[in-house]
């Protein structure tokens, strides 16, 4: 309780340019709209006494869990979430994300990203995108727009170097700010890149909005693994769809999964075969792309020049788009 009514002291300090966050202000002012508005909510379920009721412990803990759980609200405009996750970094999420984003507006769909990293944005550059985002007439920030989609990341909003050195209350408030403080429009599907992990973003996002599903991203090594499966529990603690009623079904993709050598053709699984699969079939769930280890995909996300808009008909390409085509048919379709 101390701790929240902190953190709301100090958001409430730097938007009217108090001591405590005055150079965050004063470098990026930016950065201080997201972090302005109502305070984070401090309230805490209260306790029975044990004598005033008959139910059993374990119901009594869900109740009581679920009276502090924020409710659910749908973002303006939006139809659908999909959330792109992972256990660790430096598996490819966020390149899997940017390019499942591309493959879903490829099929004339309005198509949103949000990069949900505040500590290490990595959207910006992948989308060869930079700048402010300007304000509409009702305060509501405009995504920037590249390649059909629109986007809104914390890497426009302060310098591509500058480290965030914030706390989680912090981090929240901004994030909510993100998701519904920016003019989507009307979006068919909204990707959100989430940071790896099963910290405050991903149970911040989890709890307050509608998630249609979550794709996991590994690599076939077995430590990347771990941690995969560890995402998929989160989800499912959260009551996220991993896996829907009846057909519809998200899971797991394997990224990196074979190299082949340039040269010879001949082909080499670095990180280990089928470790994916199997983690999917001892989770009933399915892998739902395997995408290879290429030099073309790591060369044209630094360039900010996606493979599936910049090499559409390379193995590498397709790959992506069979992976956006299995999300796509597991999910309903968008309607209203």
């Amino acid at each position: 309780m101390f701790g929240l009514a902190r953190a709301n002291s100090a958001v409430k300090m730097c938007s009217s340019g108090g001591p405590r966050l005055h150079r965050v202000c004063g470098r990026w002012p930016a950065v201080c709209h997201i972090l302005q508005g109502p305070p984070l909510a401090t309230s805490v379920p209260k306790f029975w006494s044990s004598g005033s009721s008959v139910e059993s412990v374990q119901d009594r803990q869900k109740r009581l869990m679920a009276r502090g759980l924020p409710k659910q609200k749908v973002i303006p405009g939006v139809k659908q979430v999909i959330v792109v996750a992972s256990g660790k970094g430096g598996v490819g999420k966020s390149t899997t994300a940017v390019n499942l984003a591309l493959g879903l507006a490829a099929d004339n769909l309005a198509v949103g990203l949000l990069d949900a990293d505040v500590y290490g944005p990595s959207i910006p550059r992948m989308m060869n995108l930079r700048g402010n985002p300007e304000l509409t007439d009702s305060n509501l920030m405009r995504p920037l727009v590249n390649f059909g989609i629109v986007c809104m990341s914390m890497g426009f909003l302060v310098e591509e170097a500058a480290p965030i050195v914030w706390r989680g209350l912090m981090v929240m408030s901004a994030i909510e700010k993100l998701l519904r403080q920016v003019d989507w429009g009307h979006l068919d599907y909204l990707v959100i890149d989430l940071p790896p992990g099963t910290g405050d973003v991903q149970l911040s996002i989890s709890q307050n909005v509608p998630i249609s599903g979550a794709v996991i991203v590994s690599t076939p090594q077995d430590i990347a693994l771990l941690d995969a499966q560890r995402a998929a529990e989160m989800f499912r603690k959260v009551n996220v769809p991993l896996k829907y009623s009846q057909h519809q079904v998200l899971g797991i993709v394997q990224n990196m999964s074979v190299f082949q050598c340039p040269k010879c053709k001949y082909e080499t699984h670095i990180f280990g075969a089928d470790g994916a699969k199997t983690l999917a079939t001892k989770l009933g769930l399915d892998v739902l792309g395997d995408i290879p280890l290429h030099l073309n995909i790591r060369e044209t996300s630094d360039k900010g020049q996606p493979i599936v808009v910049s090499h559409p008909d390379s193995p590498e390409a397709k790959a992506y788009l069979k992976l956006t085509a299995e999300v796509v048919k597991r999910l309903p379709a968008p309607h209203g």
